[in-house]
């Protein structure tokens, strides 16, 4: 896909009513995205996910500032996951499968789901997630002790945010 295409592109889709866009084409793949639920940088009407090729050209070329500090936001956060996978090998981090308001419990009145120092085994629930008034419940995919909970009850949570550190046994 041509590159002046891809902007003129961009313009239409930021001046219209749309909130989402997306154009497959051969191996040409675009996302545009300007609704505030769906993600960190998602919310700024810029490509989010086209070849890479064409990736680092877009990007450069995106001249709204709240486009870039969602992007930096974004890069942030995947730098901060890193960071704590590689702090300890055997930690791994549990992220949020969807954006959507936290929940430790199910409801305020009963005990967490899971604590801190505590055990958890693959498929156990371990938070709920409400999302569009449904509450979807959020099962871990490791065996091991909860290191550490990093989000709070209410939070609003991002697709892919840290959500636990599980130390494996």
């Amino acid at each position: 896909m041509d590159f002046e295409k891809i902007k003129e592109l961009i313009k239409l889709v930021d001046s219209s009513s749309l909130a989402f866009f997306e154009l497959k084409s051969n191996n040409d793949h675009i996302k545009m995205d300007k609704s505030l639920s769906r993600g960190l940088a998602d919310n700024s009407g810029a490509a989010v996910s086209v070849p890479v090729n064409a990736n680092a050209a877009i990007n450069s070329t995106v001249s709204n500032e709240s486009a870039a500090s969602s992007v930096a936001a974004k890069e942030e956060a995947i730098n901060s996951v890193k960071e704590a996978a590689i702090d300890d090998k055997d930690v791994s981090i549990i992220t949020a499968p969807m954006v959507g308001t936290f929940y430790s419990s199910a409801s305020p009145e009963s005990s967490s789901f899971v604590e801190v120092g505590g055990k958890v085994s693959k498929g156990k629930v371990i938070c709920i997630i409400e999302a569009m008034k449904l509450m979807n419940e959020i099962e871990s995919e490791y065996n091991g002790v909860i290191v550490e909970r990093l989000a709070n009850d209410g939070d609003m949570v991002e697709y892919g945010q840290p959500l636990f550190k599980v130390k494996g046994e």
